[in-house]
């Protein structure tokens, strides 16, 4: 299944969603492929990935096969990305079959039980790409007052990608992420999520965590680099949650 970490606002654990749930799903047994797609290559440097002889870029221009982009990080198949993918897009943009550009590329990617794809924080070409290729999507959401607004403006997307060009395009759930569920804060806005917007709030969520703000300064996933810490419980907690609602979905 071909997941996208969608959310159009900065800072709201995309790359940290994308790595530490793909660990988690590959300590499950499951083959899973990250594919990073974003131009600041997050998830890449998170995953001690810096050195690129081919990256997702070089896929999108058809300079190399799929194999040849692909690097194994611990248990898992990444394709890195770095600043040269914001050259892509404009390359890309006048293209006629231009959101079919990671379809196509992802058509090569067999043998893998999940493909992740970490999307950029924007309102993008390279987003609807992602869109277009993917069967499902996961929103991470701090439970904040300003995330409500970035919500709507994702859920509008993911409706018009769906509209237009991926009827099978399904909303997975908001995942909750750096929270603090303590906070009336954090019950007021998932409240308000679940009253005001027709998506589901996955019941697993992420709580904050300085090993998991730590982990990707050595390279690693947090479910690697700090298995005890609460971060790397709630993403194999919430690794689970994921494989029995897709599982469903499939059946």
């Amino acid at each position: 299944m071909i997941i996208s970490i969608v959310n159009h606002k900065g800072g709201t654990g995309k790359s940290t969603t994308t790595a530490n749930l793909g660990s988690a799903l590959a300590n499950e047994g499951f083959n899973v492929l990250l594919v990073d797609l974003d131009a600041q290559g997050n998830l890449s440097y998170s995953l001690g990935i810096t050195e690129l002889n081919r990256s997702i870029s070089h896929l999108f221009l058809e300079e190399c096969l799929l194999k040849e982009a692909i690097y194994q990080y611990e248990n898992l198949s990444v394709i890195p990305a770095n600043h040269s993918l914001a050259n892509v897009e404009i390359s890309i943009a006048n293209a006629l079959e231009r959101f079919n550009h990671l379809k196509d590329i992802l058509a090569a990617a067999v043998g893998y039980d999940y493909v992740l794809i970490d999307c950029p924080p924007s309102l993008s070409l390279l987003n609807a790409n992602a869109l277009n290729a993917s069967q499902g999507v996961i929103i991470p959401m701090q439970m904040e007052v300003l995330s409500v607004k970035g919500l709507e403006m994702i859920l509008e997307t993911i409706s018009t990608i769906k509209a237009s060009i991926n009827p099978d395009l399904e909303i997975l759930g908001v995942l909750p992420v750096m929270a603090d569920v303590r906070k009336n804060l954090y019950k007021e806005i998932s409240e308000y999520v679940h009253e005001n917007f027709s998506v589901p709030i996955f019941k697993n969520v992420i709580r904050s965590s300085v090993k998991a703000a730590e982990a990707p300064s050595f390279g690693k996933s947090v479910v690697h680099y700090a298995p005890a810490s609460t971060a790397a419980k709630d993403y194999c907690l919430f690794a689970k949650e994921l494989i029995s609602h897709t599982q469903l979905i499939n059946q």
